[in-house]
């Protein structure tokens, strides 16, 4: 399996997110080829392909023709809702890695271990590492266990965790980013998974080990606008004052 420092031998690796806007399944994968390029070309390490407004089937057609195009970014999915599909896909392209919204706490104990096994054996069918997150916007939490219980047991089912606060575009919440960093003892990467900026970036990559980055970089900042390139500019720009303090 590779790991994460394989795919992305650049310190704070930023992830941009596509959400596969548009109206019509072409108009999705023409804005997503839009993005990638701008985003690739700004200096973004990788791109998730995430079906937050298209579906799962958007997310194989952006898939198979970002593939095709070598661009100089490596690309990755997050399936929501569809964990499976994700790993098929991860099986049938070369997928440079995989998020998924929720790898622990989101169920109760009794279907937990069922929900792990599965995990790992799917898990083990791809050579692409996983991006997990725990308490992740949006996921209920179910477990009956603490917070740092939780985040421990998590970190053992995926390469690296996705850390958020309540909702997209929401700053994450630098005391749970330590948080998350202390239950681990810095045991595997850790990523933001929502609401870094040009203005929090060095503080939360002080902490963190990269970031997964989407309505920042749209028009309002928001997830229903388009990509902006400048704001994209800006982000990257900033990305590579917080690697300077860092290094």
């Amino acid at each position: 399996m590779m790991t994460l420092t394989t795919v992305f031998p650049t310190a704070k690796p930023i992830l941009g997110m596509l959400h596969l806007g548009g109206d019509t399944p072409a108009d999705r994968l023409v804005r997503a080829v839009e993005e990638a390029r701008v985003m690739a070309g700004e200096g973004c390490d990788g791109l998730v392909v995430e079906n937050y407004f298209g579906d799962s089937d958007d997310v194989e057609r952006v898939l198979e023709r970002l593939v095709g195009l070598n661009l100089p970014v490596r690309v990755g999915i997050n399936v929501l809702r569809d964990n499976a599909r994700a790993f098929v896909l991860a099986r049938r392209y070369p997928v440079a890695f995989l998020q998924i919204d929720s790898v622990c706490g989101h169920l109760p104990v009794d279907e937990d271990a069922a929900f792990a096994a599965h995990l790992a054996e799917e898990r083990a069918s791809v050579s692409a590492p996983l991006l997990g997150g725990v308490r992740f916007k949006y996921q209920p939490v179910r477990s009956g266990r603490s917070e740092a219980e939780d985040v421990r047991l998590g970190a053992a089912r995926c390469d690296a965790l996705v850390v958020t606060s309540d909702a997209t575009g929401q700053e994450t919440d630098l005391a749970k980013i330590q948080r998350f960093r202390a239950a681990t003892g810095g045991s595997v990467p850790l990523f933001v998974g929502a609401g870094m900026t040009e203005a929090n970036a060095a503080d939360q990559l002080a902490i963190a080990d990269g970031a997964i980055v989407g309505s920042w970089l749209k028009e309002g900042h928001s997830d229903k606008g388009r990509l902006e390139p400048a704001y994209v500019a800006r982000f990257m720009a900033a990305v590579r004052t917080a690697r300077a303090r860092a290094a």
